[in-house]
């Protein structure tokens, strides 16, 4: 692990994206009328409503408003090789974070107040670099038009009804498959496992009174133990059950597979290859650094 964050410069979505997201994804555009609808129909309508919603109930960071909190997203901006968006934070009792952007135009982030209060700077830095990776990969784009197709379709009669739990399912899947990838985005902005991990098993049983006294060495052998559910046939089936109507995995879940990938030979490699254009572009300026 590098000593500095390496700056991931010409960093491709392709390069990070988990391998269910980017089959999930496939399978999404191949919905008919789903981009024609996003590009002519819902962005206009959608980007101003929201904006305008943002504008009147949250606050705008910015490097005059709540400069540390700019200093973060900037800082993980630069990692992962990507335009600022805007970033709004919101007084809100429940600790979540979310991303819209439906045709790139006003792409922005909102933070709720308390998951701010539960978390560490560095922490705070990897939920802002998970929801860049949703304007990274273009997840942002899908999510709420294929929303809007279900609803129409639940409005119809029994054939409508299928059509609606259908996509229904296709949907969520997608959106946990890209849940994964954006965790993956997290560890590359902050170059720290431990830092993400943290951040899942806070939003698992954290709160600002009891995250100073989670043990998050515990919380990775409870990630770990995850997969013995799925020894037997029925445990596989429950967890199967227990995920089909969440639209995050579960924290557990999310932890382990960034204990797997952050041990990986392709995130050793990704690191490595970034680490060597890094030093080639600052090399001039007397800014070689050591791996």
């Amino acid at each position: 692990m590098p000593a500095f964050k390496t700056n991931l410069i010409g960093l491709k979505a392709d390069s990070f994206r988990h391998p269910l997201d980017l089959e999930a994804t496939k399978a999404l555009k191949q919905i008919p009328g789903l981009d024609l609808m996003v590009r002519n129909f819902l962005g206009p309508v959608a980007e101003q409503v929201f904006y305008a919603e943002n504008i009147a109930s949250s606050v705008l960071v910015s490097e005059n408003q709540l400069p540390d909190l700019y200093k973060l997203l900037t800082e993980a901006c630069q990692i992962l090789d990507i335009e600022p968006p805007q970033m709004y934070l919101r007084q809100h009792p429940a600790p979540n974070a979310y991303t819209f952007a439906m045709r790139g135009k006003q792409p922005f982030i909102v933070l709720h107040t308390s998951l701010v209060d539960m978390l560490e700077p560095d922490e705070i830095q990897a939920v802002i670099a998970h929801e860049l990776g949703h304007l990274k990969c273009d997840h942002s784009v899908y999510l709420t038009p294929v929303n809007l197709l279900i609803l129409t379709a639940a409005s119809l009669p029994v054939l409508g009804a299928a059509l609606a739990q259908s996509l229904q399912s296709q949907l969520l899947e997608w959106v946990r498959c890209a849940e994964f990838t954006c965790d993956r985005a997290a560890l590359l902005a902050t170059q720290n496992p431990r830092t993400v991990m943290s951040v899942l098993m806070k939003l698992a049983g954290g709160s600002p009174k009891l995250a100073p006294q989670l043990n998050l060495d515990a919380f990775i052998a409870q990630a770990r133990a995850y997969d013995d559910i799925s020894k037997t046939e029925l445990g596989e089936m429950i967890k199967a059950a227990r995920t089909a109507q969440l639209t995050h995995p579960v924290p557990v879940l999310r932890a382990r597979e960034i204990d797997r990938w952050s041990t990986s030979k392709e995130y050793e490699q990704l690191l490595k290859n970034h680490f060597m254009e890094y030093n080639s572009a600052v090399a001039t300026k007397g800014e070689w650094r050591n791996w």
